[in-house]
């Protein structure tokens, strides 16, 4: 029985995650704090310090940032913010930049010294910058989250400052602690829809539309339009076709929104598109539709308790992961078929690296669809991954707890190492 406690915290998780970014969440973050920036100087800076850390680096260094005419890394994201950028608009802050505005973006990038340093920060997402115009200057930084912002300064003066630990939306947050695979199917099967409608939609909505310019017109490396081409008709190729297509699109500097999830663009395709098209193949209602696709994204969610909204485990696939357990769900599996299709669908891809926001995540995000349609299948065989099989725990939250470690401890060498590798 779905209890009241489960249901405040799981609409506001829901309402919290979806949100609609337009561009990659990382520059966009820039784009933001640069905002940000500007508007507290009260003026264009003359120069910029960027303090901003490895992941950050890592993944805005080979994204096109949108409305920019085509411009890539951290000067263009920070000079989109302060030309043009909407200062109260957040993750949609260069949403409206009209393309009369991307030569003075690119002539900003130009005649403005920007210094990009990256310190040691134990926050995985850490922007800080500061700008200087005439006798006066100004700091904001943004830290754990892409919206966050914890600090503000001008002239010396504090204006605003909230300690680190602290949720992105303020006060204590949804209790994620009540996200386990129970609670989550119970959530999904008795939730009255009304409460949620309304972010799932927007996510099917704008996630499909970007998913089909994707497919329609070339962008990137264009992993979606080839596997429809060379596997077309198939429903397992359709699912991991739409979810690259996103992100085609989406790498690539496309314009479109994209409804987020886990603080990714890509995450919030991934575990949307895949269940979006088995619905249609399936011929499910609409309501059918939005309750496999809670299962997906709160999946999502459970997963990156232990991993983070950043580091050198590639979030797709635990959205990959999550699309597989909406599918299953959408076909009748209970709770045992769920939690065996996670943990093969785990088994199969952990360990695979970030290095970065770039056309190539299209690609691995079709193999991570791949992985959770494919857990399933092996659930419904009678072959599953058993305990002690590499990272593979004794039931599904230790597998999970086993992921987390993976990522935010074994990972961190690898972090470095990429990160080195990139920036040679």
């Amino acid at each position: 029985m779905l209890t009241p406690q489960v249901q405040e915290a799981f609409v506001a998780i829901l309402a919290e995650e979806l949100k609609l970014a337009t561009g990659c969440t990382e520059p966009i973050a820039l784009a933001y704090c640069a905002a940000k920036m500007r508007q507290t100087l009260g003026a264009q800076p003359e120069r910029i310090q960027a303090e901003v850390s490895g992941n950050i680096l890592k993944n805005v260094k080979s994204v096109i940032v949108p409305n920019t005419g085509g411009l890539k890394g951290i000067k263009a994201a920070i000079a989109a913010g302060v030309v043009a950028g909407d200062a109260d608009a957040e993750l949609q802050v260069i949403s409206s930049v009209p393309r009369e505005r991307h030569p003075d973006i690119a002539a900003y990038t130009e005649k403005t010294p920007i210094e990009i340093h990256c310190p040691d920060t134990p926050h995985l997402l850490d922007i800080q910058l500061t700008g200087w115009v005439g006798e006066h200057q100004a700091t904001v930084r943004i830290a754990d989250h892409h919206n966050n912002i914890v600090y503000i300064a001008k002239d010396g003066q504090t204006l605003m400052e909230k300690p680190l630990d602290v949720p992105a939306h303020g006060g204590e947050g949804p209790d994620r602690s009540l996200l386990t695979l129970k609670n989550i199917l119970t959530f999904a099967n008795e939730v009255e829809l009304s409460l949620v409608e309304e972010y799932l939609e927007r996510q099917l909505q704008c996630n499909s539309a970007i998913a089909r310019e994707g497919l329609e017109n070339s962008w990137g490396a264009n992993i979606g339009s080839t596997l429809l081409k060379e596997y077309g008709g198939d429903i397992k190729f359709e699912a991991r076709a739409w979810a690259a297509a996103g992100s085609d699109a989406r790498m690539s500097g496309c314009e479109m929104p994209v409804v987020i999830l886990s603080g990714s663009g890509n995450q919030g395709i991934t575990a949307s598109m895949p269940v979006y098209r088995y619905a249609e193949h399936l011929g499910a209602t609409r309501e059918q539709l939005y309750r496999a696709l809670i299962v997906s994204d709160l999946v999502t969610c459970y997963q990156k308790l232990g991993i983070g909204v950043l580091s050198a485990y590639c979030g797709a696939i635990s959205a990959g992961v999550g699309a597989g357990a909406g599918i299953a769900y959408l076909q009748g599996a209970d709770e045992t078929a769920i939690a065996h299709t996670i943990v093969n669908a785990v088994a199969i891809l952990s360990g695979t690296i970030c290095d970065g926001a770039k056309p190539s995540c299209a690609a691995k995000i079709a193999e991570s669809v791949d992985a959770g349609i494919l857990g399933y299948r092996m659930y419904l065989s009678g072959n599953n991954f058993n305990p002690g099989d590499g990272i593979i725990g004794g039931d599904l939250h230790e597998t999970v707890t086993n992921v987390g470690v993976l990522a935010k401890e074994g990972m961190r060498g690898t972090d470095r190492t990429i990160l080195k590798i990139m920036t040679q």
